[in-house]
């Protein structure tokens, strides 16, 4: 069983701390690490890898309750941009992650403060977060 799936069947037992709703299509959760607050993640109910991989029905409404989270995201936490990842490298499992951005929140790196999340040591984002 895959991370998500085990998180997805935390959710379904009611032991999910990082648990905020369950969608038609997905289940939204708050990350476990907040450098970005309001950080979240969209995660398909179903085990599936890819978005081709799921029929255009399931699909749309996927993206568009994707879509209505990061809207909520962006208006609880004050976020002046957006940034959507649906990667799976590391879990193979189809969720999105959502960045909710702010001018200077990379502090010194980046470019003057802006730029991709990876930017970012990943050893001080989790220096921060603790």
């Amino acid at each position: 069983m895959c991370f998500i799936c085990e998180r997805i069947g935390m959710i379904q037992k009611g032991t999910n701390p990082y648990f905020v709703k369950e969608l038609e299509t997905g289940y939204v959760v708050i990350g476990d690490h907040q450098h970005f607050k309001g950080y979240t993640l969209f995660l398909f109910k179903e085990h599936v890898t890819e978005l081709h991989l799921i029929d255009r029905s399931t699909k749309m409404k996927f993206l568009e309750e994707m879509s209505i989270v990061a809207q909520a995201v962006q208006n609880a936490f004050g976020a002046e941009k957006m940034n959507y990842e649906m990667l799976g490298n590391g879990e193979a499992h189809m969720h999105w992650h959502l960045f909710p951005r702010r001018k200077n929140d990379l502090g010194e790196y980046g470019n003057n403060g802006k730029g991709p999340v990876w930017w970012y040591p990943m050893d001080k984002m989790y220096d921060d977060a603790n």
